[in-house]
Parts: C-alpha cells; structure tokens; sequence
C-alpha cells in the first residue's frame, strides 16, 4: 500500500564518503569508529544497531544542508560496513517503533511549526496530521531522550 510520505535517510554517497574518508562530509571533522553502545538508529539503512556487535561510525552531519541556509550540524552514526539505504517508499522503519520519538514539523526558514512526542509506535496519524498543515514543509523525526537526528519525512509527491 502505497504511504503518503517518503522517509529520505541520508544520501548514499554521503555514507560512502565518511567510510572512506573517516572525516565528516562538509566539516572535515574527523570521524569516530567503534562497537555500538547504543541502539542506534543507522541513519542510511534506519536499523538499530546490535549493542556490543555492530561497528558504526559517529560523524557531524547537518539534517538541514540542500534544504536551509543555514546549517545547523549534529551527531549521527550509520554502519561502519556499508549497508542498503532505507528505501524512501518504504513507509515508516519498523525497528524505530519502538523507540520513544520526537516529530517536529518545519515551515520556511526551518521555522519549527510543531513538536509532537510518540511512545507507543503509532506514528502514521501523527505524520498524517502534522502534513495536513500547508505551512509545515517537512519533519524530522528525532530520538527524543539524546535529541539526535534520525532522519527526514516528506510528502509523496502526486
């Protein structure tokens, strides 16, 4: 069933440039690998990572590059192995359900229309609703205890 939204995780060639430079894309700040000690998400495939296995990779990224003027960067990891991008027309990632959630809605000028917390997994109305509102041009949805980005929701295009 076709979603009214697409999830847009970070660009592929964004991952592939922090693997193989270990520097952060548009920073040059140096990244830092090790096992997971948090469940993540990885913000190309929206997987959770497997506390004490899974190599990831923490880099400065900003969520708002191509979209805002002004930057404005953060933390994130993804996979130290590459990994398949979340497909955009995927829906929601499931691994992410279960985590408590912040959504907030942006309008021009990264103007924040809205944050709105989910703890029960029940993320459709709440995306549904916020996209109603012709001022909000899209959300990002955030890890609500450590306030890191997870990744972009947009409308579908027609």
């Amino acid at each position: 069933m076709p979603h009214s939204f697409r999830v847009a995780a970070i660009p592929t060639k964004v991952a592939d440039l922090v693997r193989a430079t270990m520097r952060s894309p548009g920073y040059g700040h140096p990244a830092h690998a090790e096992v997971a000690t948090g469940y993540g998400p990885c913000r190309h495939c929206l997987r959770d990572f497997k506390v004490g296995k899974d190599p990831r990779i923490l880099f400065t990224y900003d969520p708002f590059h191509g979209i805002e003027p002004l930057p404005l960067p953060g933390p994130i990891f993804i996979h130290e192995e590459a990994c398949e991008r979340f497909r955009d027309d995927a829906g929601f990632p499931d691994d992410l359900r279960s985590h408590r959630l912040t959504l907030a809605a942006f309008g021009d000028g990264r103007r924040v229309i809205s944050e709105e917390h989910v703890e029960n997994g029940e993320v459709e109305p709440l995306i549904a609703r916020l996209l109603e509102q012709d001022e909000v041009k899209y959300l990002h949805v955030r890890d609500t205890e450590a306030g890191c980005y997870d990744f972009r929701i947009e409308r579908r295009d027609g």
